[in-house]
């Protein structure tokens, strides 16, 4: 890999993304790619999802059961699945390691695969070359866009879901485990996008409501026209800033785009929402990305 020069790095501060192809290298890649076919080998479907649809009342504690299951995963290494691979029994209708949406959100604290990944000496030196001083980890997921289900992921920014004050404080490295071409659901950004704040949240709700988590403000309509695709080959890095808008299509294709991504907010004089879904706990405070 080539160091990042200047140039690049004023690139960034521009579009709000920058693309870093061949960042790792293939044998990185199929590491972590063997890693989670082992993890996913050995998953167990969690019990809220394996409720019968019966009762009204069933339902509820079966959402409760999903909340409070995403709510405290952010210290843990959980299973989240595409919509309709489970029958009402909670069985697999395909197979099951073709039928989870993602694993998170602690992937780079408890794997050590993952963990080495985080903390490689080149997104150290990247995190330096971008001028972050205290950077720490705030989040990991491994995300599998499965061949034909693999869903979309609406126009967003990430600082919906991780906010802070001030704001510019979250950067997300999303890497390519395979190609991310069009056709299997490549990211698309609007560049420049990442200038105007934020319009929308996402907070924890109230205890005792119906759902875990609510949305403060609105999602504008955005212009489809703007977004620009960002295919990228396999070990590639897509470098994205906090208040970026980007999304991905639905997977169409017969093969799956994985990707491991991770969250970095610099904590040197930020301050992280408490409304946040995502919480620092005892067991994992937020860990330096430097070590």
């Amino acid at each position: 890999m080539a160091s990042v020069t200047q140039q690049q790095i004023q690139k960034f501060r521009q579009d709000g993304f920058l693309v870093l192809e061949q960042f790792f290298s293939a044998e990185e890649c199929d590491s972590m790619r063997s890693q989670i076919q082992k993890i996913v080998a050995e998953m167990e479907v969690p019990p809220h999802c394996r409720t019968a649809f019966s009762t009204r009342e069933e339902e509820q504690l079966q959402a409760q059961g999903s909340s409070d299951y995403f709510l405290t995963s952010g210290d843990k290494i959980r299973f989240f699945f595409e919509k309709g691979v489970l029958d009402e029994k909670g069985n697999f209708l395909i197979p099951k390691e073709k039928s989870v949406s993602k694993i998170g959100h602690a992937l780079h604290a408890y794997d050590p695969v993952f963990k080495q990944i985080t903390h490689s000496p080149k997104v150290q030196e990247l995190g330096r070359k971008l001028g972050l001083e205290r950077p720490v980890v705030v989040q990991s997921m491994y995300i599998f866009k499965q061949p034909g289900i693999g869903g979309e992921v609406t126009a967003h920014q990430d600082a919906t879901f991780l906010h802070t004050e001030p704001l510019g404080r979250i950067l997300g490295f999303w890497i390519a485990l395979e190609d991310a071409t069009q056709e299997n659901g490549c990211l698309w950004f609007i560049p420049g996008s990442h200038t105007n704040g934020i319009t929308r949240r996402m907070v924890r709700a109230a205890s005792g409501a119906s759902t875990c988590v609510e949305f403060v403000g609105s999602e504008p309509a955005y212009d489809d026209k703007q977004f620009i695709p960002l295919p990228i080959s396999k070990g590639g890095l897509i470098l994205i800033h906090g208040e970026v808008v980007h999304k991905s299509e639905l997977n169409s294709s017969q093969s799956s785009r994985h990707v491991f991504t991770f969250h970095v907010m610099e904590a040197k004089g930020t301050t992280w929402s408490k409304e946040n879904w995502l919480q620092p706990t005892p067991e994992l405070p937020f860990p330096s990305l430097y070590t």
